[in-house]
């Protein structure tokens, strides 16, 4: 069993940031999928999730920010395991000007219609959907229209 973190982040329009992989992960390449990687041996799931983030997007955020929002198990055919991926969430007042591409094709913020349609890892074929659908993405929604 392998271990991911992942962050869903929201900017002030509502739209999601998401990344473009490119042709050489193991697992979903050339698919649109969240921020994240591997949890290190002896890593736990929040620490990972910010350091990924960072390595991927060069975006640092700070301590207490992101916010767990669910954990999933998706079956990743590459590895034949059954893995587990913690999902963090938080709303940003960033652009795609503030992101430095680490990892991947691109990484930009993209409107939730266009982001339901788009060719999405299998991690977040569910996560996605679910998280457009949820009572979290409407409360940052309501925190973007207040801030």
């Amino acid at each position: 069993m392998h271990r991911f973190a992942s962050v869903l982040l929201v900017d002030p329009r509502g739209w999601l940031l998401l990344q473009e992989r490119d042709e050489h992960p193991v697992i979903d390449p050339e698919k649109w999928g969240l921020p994240g990687g591997h949890v290190e041996d002896g890593e736990e799931y929040e620490p990972a999730a910010y350091r990924e983030l960072e390595e991927e997007t060069g975006i640092r955020m700070p301590p207490g920010s992101l916010r767990l929002w669910r954990e999933t198990r998706v079956f990743h055919e590459a590895y034949g395991t059954l893995d587990t991926t913690q999902v963090y969430v938080a709303r940003v007042d960033l652009t795609d000007a503030d992101v430095v591409v680490g990892e991947g094709r691109r990484i930009v913020f993209v409107e939730p219609t266009a982001a339901r349609g788009l060719d999405l890892t299998t991690s977040a074929t569910t996560v996605v959907p679910e998280f457009l659908d949820s009572p979290e993405y409407q409360a940052l929604l309501r925190t973007t229209d207040e801030g």
